[in-house]
């Protein structure tokens, strides 16, 4: 199966991010998923120390290509992950990508903690299932792949 993950990008620092990814890339990738992020190819960006939410000049990073880019992997993904764990500002880029899963019938699985700045009824009805832990959500995800927990 192919799985999408996603999860907050602007404000944070390019290690931040990268680390998530690659991280949660592995993990998923020992279930046996092929795993497709929305920092696939965007190794120029790893000197950001914060990343911004708009305005890249690189052909891969530019606005047009983020979203356009982003809405294609959503929609060849069997599985949408989202991790919204702790996040401290909201995230349009992962709310517009539970928006594109959800109306193009993708298993959403949502992972986010009790007091969440996203906690809003469509973020939570746009999930198939919602975790409040990332541990949850992975242990979720890894029966769902058909491996054992």
């Amino acid at each position: 199966m192919r799985i999408y993950c996603c999860h907050p990008i602007s404000g944070s620092s390019a290690d931040e991010v990268f680390s998530y990814y690659e991280k949660v890339s592995k993990e998923l990738e020992s279930y046996g998923y092929d795993v497709l992020t929305p920092m696939h190819g965007k190794g120029m960006l790893r000197t950001e120390m914060k990343f911004r939410a708009a305005d890249y000049r690189h052909p891969v990073t530019t606005n047009h290509a983020i979203y356009n880019r982003d809405r294609w992997m959503v929609k060849q993904a069997d599985v949408v992950f989202a991790n919204l764990m702790g996040a401290k500002i909201v995230s349009i880029g992962t709310m517009m990508e539970l928006a594109w899963a959800s109306d193009t019938e993708r298993h959403v699985v949502l992972c986010m903690d009790v007091e969440n700045v996203h906690r809003h009824a469509f973020v939570l009805e746009a999930a198939d299932v919602v975790f409040e832990t990332e541990a949850d959500a992975l242990g979720y995800l890894k029966s769902l792949a058909g491996k054992k927990e």
